[in-house]
């Protein structure tokens, strides 16, 4: 498949949107409260959306849906239930007694729990590990599906005589600063308020994008009914299809997801 200029101008302009939106929600106010916590106006349709849009990234619909197509199958999504119930705990018992004392933080409740010096341990191991371990793999799973999409290596093959490794490698490079650039420009700039926006676009496209891949996907393999393909699909893989694996399970045993997730 080919992407077409059309293809090319409606991602610019979504991602114009996305920065245009995010700008303009950002500087709205100035102070310390209105950079970290959006003045507290954020509504719980906002908060909500960007819990959601926090849990959807490259790392799902490239390193998960990868896992799922493998020997995992719809276990790996228990990471995702077990984050639901851990969610309504959190917003039960323990955001309301938070909120009460004033906390936003979890490094600023070893604070009021402890002291500053338990607060920075935590603090700066939490930062250590969302750059080492989350963060390095959302932005490298974004970039291979960017250069995917746009055939960047290609072009640096095409343009600069690059040798094919060569050229995958500094796609990879650039198609990360792209997206380092572009989402550190508006988080940098407008603070929460610009996150939450810019959440709420692209958790909408997200859901958008994977309801039409999955509705799409069904009817190529249905041969034209999404009904067919479905139970095409259910009849092919019926060991992919348990969300609850084995204690003994050598990939995904219930046991460790349950007390994992919790």
């Amino acid at each position: 498949m080919t992407l077409t200029w059309m293809d090319g101008l409606l991602f610019l302009a979504f991602v114009l949107t996305v920065l245009g939106v995010s700008l303009y929600a950002g500087k709205k106010g100035r102070s310390s409260e209105d950079y970290f916590l959006a003045g507290r106006r954020l509504t719980w349709p906002l908060i909500g959306f960007s819990l959601i849009a926090a849990n959807i990234s490259t790392e799902h619909f490239v390193g998960m849906a990868g896992q799922a197509f493998g020997e995992t199958g719809l276990a790996i999504a228990s990471y995702e239930w077990m984050s639901a119930v851990t969610l309504v705990v959190v917003a039960w018992f323990l955001l309301p007694r938070f909120l009460s004392a004033g906390i936003y933080t979890m490094p600023e409740f070893l604070e009021y729990r402890y002291d500053t010096t338990t607060r920075s341990i935590m603090a700066s191991y939490m930062m250590v590990a969302y750059v080492v371990v989350l963060l390095a793999t959302v932005v490298y799973s974004g970039a291979v599906a960017l250069n995917a999409v746009f055939g960047i290596s290609g072009m640096f093959e095409t343009r600069f005589g690059m040798e094919s490794e060569q050229a995958h490698f500094w796609a990879l490079v650039a198609s990360i600063w792209i997206i380092g650039i572009i989402a550190g420009a508006y988080t940098t700039y407008g603070g929460l308020s610009s996150v939450v926006w810019a959440d709420l676009l692209q958790c909408s496209a997200l859901l958008l994008g994977a309801g039409i891949v999955l509705y799409y996907g069904l009817q190529t393999l249905g041969e034209g009914s999404v009904l067919g393909g479905w139970q095409k699909f259910t009849s092919m893989h019926t060991d992919k299809l348990h969300v609850v694996r084995p204690w003994n399970d050598p990939n995904m045993p219930w046991i460790a997801v349950f007390v994992g997730g919790l």
